[in-house]
This record gives C-alpha cells, structure tokens and sequence, in this order.
C-alpha cells in the first residue's frame, strides 16, 4: 500500500465510524416511527386524570406479564395473572419487587400494551412506572397499578396484555443507602 492508499483508507473508516455514531442517535426516533407503522409495541401514555363511567354490560380481560431486563435480578412479579374487567370502572393490581442483594439498587419499569391499537384506550391513574424505584438490601414493597380500560375500546378486543419489563438503573441514578436515626446518633 502506497501512502495515498493508507490516507483514503484511513479517511473512510473515520467516515464510516462518524456516520454509525450518527446512526446510533437515530434510532430511537425510527424505531418509534416503526412502531407506529406497524402497530407494535403499544407504549403506554401517562398519568390519566379522566373519569369514566362503568360499562357493566361489557368485560375484557387484562392479562398482567412482569420480565426482568438481563442484569437485573431483583423479584418482581403481579399478584395475580389476569383480571376481568368493565370498560370506564377503575381498576388495580398489585406488582411486588423484591431487591435480594447485599446493596441499595435503583429501577425503572417500562410498560407496554398488546394488542397495540388497544394502548390508547389504557389508562394508568397510579403506577409504579411513573417513578424510579430504589429498594434497599433485602426491602420487598407493593407497587399498585390503578387503571381504566376505556369505554371507547374497539369491541373486536376482548383481551388485553399490560407487560412490565424492569430495569436495573443504579450505574445512572445511584441510590442512597437508607441510615437508621440511631445510626446517625450513634455517630455523633
């Protein structure tokens, strides 16, 4: 290889590596630009302020999945696995966590809906989700999810699947470990 061969190589792996840096910032908006398109990965909204009225002559069935993303290893499940529900009555169900480390950890759950089209008539009034979460070692707690299944629900759906998948954060938001008052005392 003669030297202008070694500069326009050089030159094109550093094109090529800013060009994939590029990429990498793109991906969040085209992967929510895909999702809408296809209709996959019904994100939930945020906090519901409405009101409703019940449906009594109507139920779906709220299926309710909790995963954990790999590195995290805490306990974290719904206290039961389905719910039947009336469109327009507000709702709850129990999710539990459980940190069984020696240390404090911080956590995020990401929820998503299926079918996709039915994540607009989802909505949460109370959860766990809005908030990050930090358990000290061996801290177990009782997270509620309260929720209202839209009226306006397309009749075509009659089952729902509410999916959390919690995620270890404490590398970016680390927790403050909990002192007791006369662990404090003592030390004066």
């Amino acid at each position: 290889m003669n030297g202008l061969s070694l500069k326009r190589l050089v030159l094109r792996l550093l094109m090529l590596t800013v060009v994939m840096f590029a990429f990498g910032f793109a991906l969040v908006p085209i992967y929510d630009v895909m999702c809408k398109a296809f209709g996959i990965n019904g994100k939930t909204g945020g906090q519901y302020e409405g009101s409703q009225l019940a449906d009594p002559t109507r139920s779906v069935r709220v299926q309710f999945m909790s995963t954990n993303a790999s590195d995290m290893v805490w306990d974290f499940y719904s206290t039961a696995d389905q719910l039947e529900v009336n469109p327009g009555a507000v709702n709850q169900m129990i999710f539990v966590a459980h940190n069984p480390t020696d240390r404090p950890m911080s956590a995020q759950a990401i929820p998503s809906i299926t079918p996709a089209e039915a994540a607009a008539y989802f909505h949460k009034t109370e959860c766990f989700c809005f908030t990050q979460q930090v358990l000290q070692p061996g801290e177990r707690i009782e997270m509620p999810v309260r929720f209202i299944v839209d009226r306006d629900l397309p009749a075509s759906v009659k089952h729902l699947t509410l999916a959390y998948t919690l995620f270890d954060i404490t590398a970016r938001h680390p927790p403050v470990a909990h002192v007791a008052a006369q662990d404090v005392q003592g030390a004066r």
